[in-house]
Parts: structure tokens; C-alpha cells; sequence
């Protein structure tokens, strides 16, 4: 019985833990939730919730059928915030192995911030983090139970043809651009890095600069 419970631990088929929490670090239903949310006492994997905000769901016209601002502005906002925030959090706690955003538009999902540390000591990242501002906006970081993120994305999306749109129970991962990902993981880590295949990277035309209108705060 204890090896059939070990088996079916995190899977659909488990009764008692909630699947969605263990696969993504998030549920729709939170604390309503009938099924329980094992939190990790320990892991390589942090969450800043709702942290990023894409500025394409807040400029949409009153009719919501126009938005103001383009997909180029988009990818430019969102790589500098990319940036932003992975330089500052391995310069304080350490390497980073992989960091995805969630595009998603669910209330449990929007903006999360996931950050994947190659050592397990995220638990000093998460106890400096929580109640820290950032871009205006106080930090909520949690310890994550997700280390394999390709149980937790929607492969749906990926491939492009997820009919749940923005709603999605699965991560929809946003990408930032080949050059930054060459930028920000190196020569020197390349073999370690996290794939950019699929939709992790996107090709830019032009060189990306960056400018101080573009800053965020610092944690």
C-alpha cells in the first residue's frame, strides 16, 4: 500500500494532494482547495507572485478591442524586467539555473516569477525577499515545490494551438530574446543552461539597448 501511495503521490489519481499544486506550485481554487497543498520545506525553486505585469493587459483600449502598445514595446519591457530581476537575484543568492515568467492570465498563475537556483539554498532568498518592493509592488515569495517545469508548461501552447487561451491551468512561459538569453547564461554556462528550444527564446531583429526610463526598482 505505501508503494502504491508513493506512486500515485502529485498525480491526477491522488485523492488526498492536489496535482496542480505539485506539478505548477499553484492551484485555481488556493486555499479553498479540497485536495491539500503540500508546501516545500526546503527546495531549489522559489516564486514571486503576480510580480510581472505585462503592460498589453493594462493599455487596452475601453472597448478592449485595441491595445496601445505594441509587440516590439512588449518584448522590449519585458526582457529589460527579465534582466532586472535575474541579474539582482544571482548576484544576491546565488546561480541561477533556470527562471521562467508565466504569461498566463489566471489569478493564480498571472506574472509568477519562477526561479530555479542550481544549490538548494533558496529558502535565505525567500526569507529576504517577502515583503520587499519591487516596480511598486510589494514581493510575495514562496518556496516551490516545481523543479522539472516541463511537467508543469502546456504543451499545448507550445506548439500553438492551447484553446484555453490565457486561462490555462498549465504554465504558458513567456520568452525572452536570443540575445539576452546569450547574455544573461554565457558562454561558459551554455552546456548547463536550461534548452532554448521551443518557446523559451525569440529572435530579435535588432540589437536590444536598454535605457534608465526602462529600470526597475531594485529588490
Amino acid at each position: 500500500m505505501a508503494e502504491y501511495l508513493a506512486s500515485i503521490f502529485g498525480t491526477e489519481k491522488d485523492k488526498v494532494n492536489c496535482s496542480f499544486y505539485f506539478k505548477i506550485g499553484a492551484c485555481r481554487h488556493g486555499d479553498r482547495c479540497s485536495r491539500l497543498h503540500n508546501r516545500p520545506t526546503f527546495s531549489q525553486t522559489i516564486v514571486l507572485l503576480n510580480l510581472y505585469r505585462n503592460p498589453q493587459n493594462t493599455a487596452q483600449s475601453a472597448d478592449g478591442l485595441h491595445c496601445h502598445v505594441s509587440d516590439v514595446e512588449v518584448q522590449e519591457h519585458y526582457d529589460n524586467f527579465f534582466e532586472e530581476v535575474f541579474t539582482e537575484l544571482e548576484e544576491k543568492y546565488g546561480e541561477i539555473e533556470e527562471m521562467n515568467v508565466c504569461d498566463n492570465l489566471g489569478d493564480h498563475l498571472v506574472g509568477n516569477v519562477y526561479v530555479k537556483f542550481r544549490r538548494e539554498d533558496a529558502e535565505r532568498a525567500v526569507g529576504e525577499l517577502n515583503n520587499r518592493w519591487f516596480n511598486g509592488q510589494a514581493v510575495r515569495a514562496e518556496l516551490s515545490p516545481v523543479t522539472d517545469f516541463r511537467e508543469s508548461c502546456c504543451r499545448q501552447y507550445e506548439m500553438g494551438e492551447c484553446t484555453r487561451g490565457g486561462f490555462c491551468n498549465f504554465m504558458h512561459l513567456r520568452p525572452i530574446s536570443r540575445e539576452l538569453r546569450r547574455q544573461l547564461y554565457g558562454q561558459s554556462r551554455r552546456r548547463r543552461a536550461p534548452s532554448p528550444s521551443r518557446s523559451h527564446d525569440r529572435p530579435r531583429g535588432k540589437k536590444r539597448q536598454r535605457s534608465p526610463d526602462h529600470r526597475y526598482g531594485r529588490f
